[in-house]
């Protein structure tokens, strides 16, 4: 069985007109320039933010300042300890280490001096002398006050003795 659907008389069929996002904005009440709705932190925000960050600087930077100083002294004992290994090395070859006079250039290039050594390695010990990491020379002594020989940086300030940064590091240490 069929059903029949009715027609609907004109006057409930309605236009139903959706309007324009363009018209939505026209009809919309406009602020003037002046007033528009501001975006942006408020100075107590930006205050906030900006102790928060002088807490953590307090904090944090004394201990950021003592690493380079740490570090120095670990170059300096790192350097040392090279030139202990070549100091060896030329031992072996030589059956003595170089004398004070002749000092850590022994090492680099075949010492003119005597004791002239016998078994001189053609290319030396080391390519170059380092630098302490203060940019002084590293001090040589042999026979050495508190061991055989004496390799040693002054520190930061370049005098003998001294304590914290300016404290002597030397073979000793290692």
């Amino acid at each position: 069985m069929r059903r029949r659907v009715r027609a609907l008389p004109d006057y409930n069929r309605r236009m139903i007109s959706v309007p324009s996002a363009a018209a939505l904005r026209a009809a919309r009440p406009r602020r003037p320039c002046g007033f528009a709705r501001a975006r942006g932190f408020t100075l107590i925000e930006i205050m906030v933010v900006i102790v928060i960050l002088g807490i953590l600087a307090g904090l944090i930077v004394p201990r950021v300042l003592e690493r380079p100083d740490e570090a120095r002294a670990v170059a300096a004992k790192s350097d040392i300890a090279a030139i202990m290994q070549a100091l060896k090395f030329y031992r072996l070859d030589n059956q003595r280490y170089p004398t004070t006079e002749q000092g850590l250039a022994a090492l680099v290039t075949r010492p003119l001096q005597p004791p002239v050594p016998p078994n001189w390695k053609p290319n030396g010990y080391l390519e170059r002398l380092p630098r302490d990491p203060w940019g002084h020379n590293y001090q040589y002594l042999s026979p050495g006050l508190r061991g055989e020989v004496d390799v040693f940086s002054l520190g930061a300030d370049g005098q003998p003795g001294g304590t914290g940064i300016d404290t002597d590091i030397g073979s000793w240490d290692l």
